[in-house]
């Protein structure tokens, strides 16, 4: 074994289930970690990185996994350690950050407690030393006030602050390995531009090694020195970030890079891993001409709908004697959407894009300002006319898995709609029409008796798509509906949504934090910051010439690539 490796994996497989009837998800995957090197892991969800990282941690599930081949760390083989032995290795030695801080955390302790249990437990710190260590690791995180969030609980405060607590819980034993699986997943892209940053940071401050696993290869390159593509149990690829990037020799590699929105030019269809093997795909690019020309015709029209100096307050009780305390999740917003547009809202966490969302569709009702949809006012709505608008203004969410019933079937999940609002003539007729919008999303008719559960994060949404215009609707609000999914499955239903749009004569509302996609996505723009609109325009003329810091800064937490 080569000295400065401090990570082999020779030969691994794993497979799950009974013995004689196990599923091999692993096949014979081998390769190595450097001391102070960062490694990359690239591959779509089933890929199998994850399992391979969980194996590395010992945190797979012992009747059910099945392990064949070697993992050794600093010359010890971690697969013949004995439960007692390999609890002193993990978390001290090697440490792990998962994929969603807000279920890796115990949301009844307070995060601080949570940190200076680790530090007790392996280096034997005193309850005063382990909160004085916790409170300089938070600190290193750069988490702001740190002694007031020791004493928060997780619920209590945001995705990258509790992104930052994970990172922090796993360096406090400064290991010598730091797997972080996913770390930056659903995150705004500004913070995930931070998290990476610090990562970086520390693994040059520390010296350890980083196993970085993600689906992006984009930002794998902007913090790995060396990079392995998995694809369905396999590495396919390996090599340097140079190599990988400019001469990818696997097709599933060149498909990875080729399925993220680029952001100098404007493609038709985005390519897709299918596609790209099948070998028949062709790069339309669409003209600025061709763009102008469309927008003449779509601008010439009356707004289909109109949002004039709409605001939404939320109120919080100040406790006694005190008063109220008012958000402001919405300030003053004005714009307009015509019929065949797809208006980008883009911005961070917290801006008010969904509250902006959940507004027009009624959900939560502006404290003052108009909305009108097709000229009327929709503040004066009776609650007839406020059920028939639910059929005309649908809203696609950012978790299909949260918003569909794990209790009802796909195919009801569907029909369900259809009934309260009275489409289709008799139950027969909507089962059809429920298979025909299964077909019509690339489901085919046989997932009408499976339930959510049974499906991948990409087909749930395309099951979310389907039930959204099963009711016939002229305006969509796309809610972060890409945000969490592969960049693979995101061109997929991308396309889907774009195809969807000529055929029905949808017109889209795409809320998203990631600007390359809504950029891909939109013809005009909307920059949101703090409830206020920052910038208005040309999706294709703010990203060229952005006026704000704001939009620049959103533009330049981009992962490029190389």
């Amino acid at each position: 074994m080569d000295k400065k490796s401090l990570l082999e994996v020779k030969d691994l497989k794993i497979s799950f289930g009974k013995a004689k009837n196990s599923v091999e998800v692993i096949h014979s995957v081998s390769f190595s970690v450097s001391e102070n090197e960062i490694l990359g892991i690239v591959g779509e969800s089933g890929s199998g990185k994850s399992v391979t990282s969980l194996a590395i941690a010992g945190l797979l599930p012992k009747k059910t996994s099945h392990i064949e081949g070697s993992i050794q760390f600093q010359g010890k083989e971690l697969l013949t350690l004995k439960p007692s032995e390999l609890q002193k290795v993990r978390g001290k030695e090697i440490a792990m950050i998962f994929q969603e801080p807000m279920s890796a955390l115990n949301p009844s302790l307070r995060c601080g407690f949570q940190v200076s249990e680790i530090l007790k437990h392996h280096l034997k710190y005193s309850n005063s030393e382990a909160k004085k260590e916790t409170l300089k690791l938070f600190e290193r995180v750069k988490l702001p006030r740190p002694a007031e969030l020791y004493d928060r609980y997780p619920h209590q405060i945001s995705g990258g602050q509790m992104q930052r607590v994970m990172i922090a819980m796993a360096i406090a034993c400064k290991p010598k390995l730091l797997i972080a699986d996913e770390p930056t997943t659903a995150l705004d892209v500004t913070v995930q531009k931070e998290i990476i940053q610090l990562l970086k940071d520390l693994q040059q401050q520390t010296g350890m090694s980083l196993l970085f696993i993600s689906h992006d290869l984009s930002l794998v390159s902007e913090i790995a020195n060396k990079v392995l593509v998995m694809y369905r149990g396999d590495i396919v690829e390996q090599g340097s970030v140079y190599q990988i990037f400019k001469t990818p020799q696997h097709s599933y590699t060149r498909a990875l890079l080729a399925a993220r929105p680029v952001l100098d030019k404007r493609l038709a269809k985005l390519p897709t891993i299918a596609s790209l093997e099948s070998k028949d795909f062709q790069a339309r690019e669409i003209t600025a001409q061709q763009r102008a020309l469309r927008h003449k015709e779509l601008y010439t029209k009356a707004p289909l709908l109109e949002v004039r100096n709409v605001k939404k307050e939320f109120y919080s009780s100040g406790g006694w004697f005190r008063p109220k305390r008012v958000t402001r999740a919405v300030d003053d917003v004005s714009f307009s959407v015509f019929e065949g547009e797809t208006l980008g809202l883009v911005g961070e966490s917290g801006c008010g894009k969904s509250t902006l969302g959940r507004a027009i569709m009624l959900l939560d009702k502006p404290t003052s300002g108009t909305i009108k949809y097709r000229g009327k006012k929709l503040n004066d709505l009776s609650k007839t006319e406020e059920r028939n608008l639910r059929k005309e203004i649908q809203l696609i969410f950012q978790d299909p898995f949260a918003s569909l019933n794990p209790r009802l079937p796909i195919g009801q999940a569907l029909v369900e709609p259809m009934k309260v609002h009275k489409i289709g003539n008799s139950k027969k007729d909507r089962e059809q029409r429920a298979r025909e919008l299964l077909e019509r999303v690339g489901l085919d008719a046989g997932y009408y008796n499976r339930y959510p559960h049974e499906l991948s994060g990409g087909q749930r949404q395309r099951v979310g798509i389907a039930r959204t215009i099963a009711l016939g609707p002229k305006l969509v609000i796309c809610d972060e509906s890409v945000s969490a999914l592969d960049i693979s499955v995101q061109a997929q239903v991308l396309n889907l949504l774009n195809e969807l749009k000529e055929d029905f004569g949808f017109t889209y509302i795409f809320i998203s934090h990631d600007l390359a996609v809504v950029k891909y996505m939109s013809d005009q723009l909307l920059v949101m910051n703090s409830g206020k609109i920052e910038e208005m325009g040309d999706a294709d003329e703010i990203y060229a010439n952005p006026t704000r810091e704001y939009t620049r800064k959103l533009i330049d937490a981009i992962p490029k690539g190389l």
